[in-house]
């Protein structure tokens, strides 16, 4: 089959999984359009400050709304969190005091964060270092193990945290549901209801129709370079959830006793509201995107997650393929079809924070945006690339046939 034809064919497969995220656009869409209007947003909220910060209304203001868009009742939203692995960290070291534990519903965190909480050497400043122990409950091919869960939650009553990441990382699994949250929040406070219950909700917002914290999550926490900047924001990160967390987290952030009430910004702030006006819009072309990749790999014969009429609670695409050989013309592929950096040519690399070598293909914007279109994936088998983007379904399509170009002559 000619490849428009392949495109074409695999639109007509997607026909009911694009009208879904559609749909979830709008309801959310409504949701941060009213979070704009219930707080009066003006231009006068994007003016920059300087020194210390006090009576920032751009910044406060911009946490106000965050907290309504995500289900929340206070936010942190901050230009100065670097990505979302520090967002997380965040959240976890603004809460946590030594001889606290932390469970992990669903597995080893992905790679970044496991040098954070002290998993993969003993870093200064990693949460092992202040006495913070982090334990995992390995994932069972259907879920959570709510069994293994229970035995520890009843066993260890130092355990102050369970922690559920709700994207895949780089493991081959579904994302997790906002109906699997709320099933495991709900498991967790029949057992303990003094926990607190963090969700890693990177890749995650706007995907379904409510965020995790509406369904009883104390914490989230992303980066405003993913799904929440819409392509926009330049830097940042946010973590969201109960107001005395959140007071707590900012503690950590700036200073005890300070907290939220200080930090400025010397720049606009108005990319960080327009990116998370847009961002609905956004996140439905990357899963558009995610949707139509699906279609074509699974025309290719290679295995997918999600499927192409899967319901969808991120913004990846994973594919698994054949040999490190084809997995690396995707890779050089996708980076062909940027906007910038076009000319460049991906090769693995010993990326600092993972275990393996890696190859991404990023022609993004903004350097390591996830919603523009991108790949990435460590070098060891299954050989498994995690697709993420775009920022327009149109340049998914041109993409596309740049992809099946390279597949189709490197099989």
């Amino acid at each position: 089959m000619e490849i428009n034809e392949m495109i074409k064919a695999a639109e007509e497969r997607s026909a009911n999984a694009f009208k879904r995220s559609e749909k979830i656009a709008l309801l959310c869409q409504e949701r941060v359009l009213n979070a704009f209007q219930t707080h009066r947003i003006s231009a006068r909220h994007f003016a920059p400050t300087e020194g210390y910060g006090y009576d920032d209304i751009g910044r406060d203001a911009l946490d106000d709304v965050f907290a309504d868009a995500l289900n929340a009742d206070a936010a942190l939203v901050r230009p100065q969190i670097a990505n979302g692995t520090h967002a997380i960290f965040l959240a976890l070291s603004g809460t946590l005091e030594p001889n606290d534990t932390v469970l992990s519903l669903t597995g080893t965190p992905y790679d970044t964060l496991e040098s954070a909480v002290g998993l993969n050497g003993d870093l200064p400043n990693a949460l092992s270092r202040f006495g913070i122990r982090f334990h995992s409950v390995p994932l069972l091919e259907n879920g959570i193990d709510f069994a293994c869960a229970k035995k520890e939650l009843q066993s260890d009553p130092t355990i102050k945290m369970v922690y559920l990441q709700r994207s895949r990382g780089y493991a081959w699994r579904d994302a997790l549901s906002i109906a699997k949250i709320r099933e495991a929040i709900a498991f967790v406070r029949s057992i303990r209801s003094d926990v607190i219950v963090f969700a890693d909700n990177c890749y995650g917002e706007f995907t379904e129709e409510v965020e995790p914290t509406a369904v009883g999550a104390d914490l989230i926490a992303g980066s405003l370079i993913k799904n929440c900047g819409g392509g926009i924001a330049p830097t940042g990160g946010y973590i969201a959830g109960r107001k005395d967390l959140i007071e707590a987290v900012s503690f950590r952030q700036t200073v005890p006793g300070c907290g939220k009430e200080i930090g400025s910004y010397a720049a606009s702030y108005r990319p960080f509201y327009q990116g998370l006006f847009m961002a609905p819009h956004t996140v439905a072309q990357c899963q558009k995107s995610a949707i139509l990749f699906s279609a074509l790999f699974e025309m290719l014969g290679l295995k997918t997650l999600p499927h192409v009429d899967d319901a969808r609670s991120d913004i990846i695409q994973s594919v698994m393929f054949r040999t490190k050989e084809e997995m690396i013309a995707f890779m050089q592929a996708v980076q062909g079809a940027a906007p910038i950096d076009s000319y460049v040519v991906p090769e693995p690399w010993d990326m600092p924070g993972y275990a393996d070598p890696v190859i991404m293909a990023a022609g993004t914007f903004v350097q390591g945006a996830t919603t523009e279109l991108s790949a990435d994936g460590p070098i060891r088998p299954p050989y498994t690339a995690y697709l993420q983007g775009a920022l327009t379904y149109e340049h998914a399509v041109l993409a596309a046939r740049s992809v099946l170009k390279a597949l189709i002559a490197a099989h």
